[in-house]
């Protein structure tokens, strides 16, 4: 059984390269329309070069995993901007994705919770089809919208679960079908657990990505070793192995708030239950330190017995 371990959009270990530098709309309204569209490119521009330098980064360190940053482009989405983001990076993003095809890298995006099909109101939803085609656009410049996934959460419950889930299957028929082909559902903390979001994943045929802090703040009434193999039977269709994210509380009184770092006791109940099933899997380190976390959970879990660093970013389990 191999694991291969990633973080999320920002290596924290380079100096000044956060690729979500940021316009906001107040400010693009200051400025002269030839400042507006000035701005915009440079930002954008800084936020690409940033992607480049977090690649190299993790080519170097052999992490396989990474999470693009949703805010790669400013104001992307906004109805007032709507401004053509492809054009004039076409090689710049042709540049990403072609890097990440050479170097079999494995990348996707996460929406923020804003992005949901289960709210009675029609604009959030046609909101939620925005923001989704914005991230595919992106993965339609770098070439990658055949092999990269957008992953969201079920959304609010909206005081009732049971009226709340058709309407998320209902809506869900909104989302251009080549879109929904790439997007993936996450348990969340404290509204839909792992039993639910399987449901809906099973029904939708839409690969679930397993969050097991998630999980231990959320728990459901069936047993985590009964649904790991019809979490792992949603991907048989994808192109990846199984996905599942990891983090560790904060503490015992901010359970739900991700560590700095991963505690290698917390998730050891559920590494034994994956060597158990002995399939391959990739970790997406959702801790606050990102690289650093990534590559330390790597090096703590090397040292124990049974478990074998096999590269910069993987490691062996017996």
């Amino acid at each position: 059984m191999k694991i291969r371990f990633g973080y999320v959009s920002h290596a924290i270990s380079l100096w000044d390269a956060s690729p979500a530098k940021t316009l906001t709309f107040t400010r693009y309204q200051q400025l002269s329309p030839e400042e507006r569209t000035e701005k915009l490119l440079q930002v954008t521009k800084q936020n690409l070069d940033h992607t480049l330098r977090m690649l190299y980064y993790n080519i170097a360190h052999q992490l396989e995993l990474y999470r693009l940053s949703s805010s790669i482009v400013p104001l992307a989405t906004h109805p007032e901007v709507n401004w053509d983001f492809v054009t004039p990076f076409r090689l710049a993003w042709q540049e990403l994705g072609e890097l990440v095809k050479q170097k079999n890298l494995r990348v996707s995006f996460h929406p923020n919770q804003f992005t949901l099909f289960t709210s009675p109101q029609t604009k959030i939803t046609d909101n939620a089809v925005i923001d989704m085609t914005y991230h595919y656009r992106m993965f339609e410049a770098m070439g990658l919208e055949r092999e990269a996934l957008i992953n969201i959460h079920i959304g609010g419950a909206y005081g009732d679960k049971q009226q709340t889930l058709p309407r998320f299957h209902q809506n869900l028929t909104k989302l251009p079908a080549a879109i929904k082909h790439v997007m993936t559902l996450e348990n969340d903390d404290k509204t839909y657990n792992a039993e639910e979001t399987l449901a809906a994943c099973e029904k939708e045929s839409i690969p679930f990505v397993f969050d097991y802090h998630h999980h231990m703040a959320n728990l459901c009434e069936t047993r985590l070793e009964e649904m790991l193999p019809r979490i792992f039977e949603t991907w048989k269709h994808a192109r990846h192995i199984p996905k599942i994210h990891i983090s560790s509380p904060k503490n015992e009184k901010e359970f739900r708030s991700h560590a700095d770092f991963v505690d290698p006791e917390f998730i050891l109940p559920f590494l034994k239950m994956l060597r158990e099933i002995g399939a391959d899997v990739d970790f997406m380190i959702e801790a606050k330190a990102k690289d650093q976390a990534a590559l330390k959970l790597i090096e703590d879990l090397s040292k124990l017995r049974g478990f074998k660093r096999i590269s910069g970013g993987a490691i062996e389990v017996k």
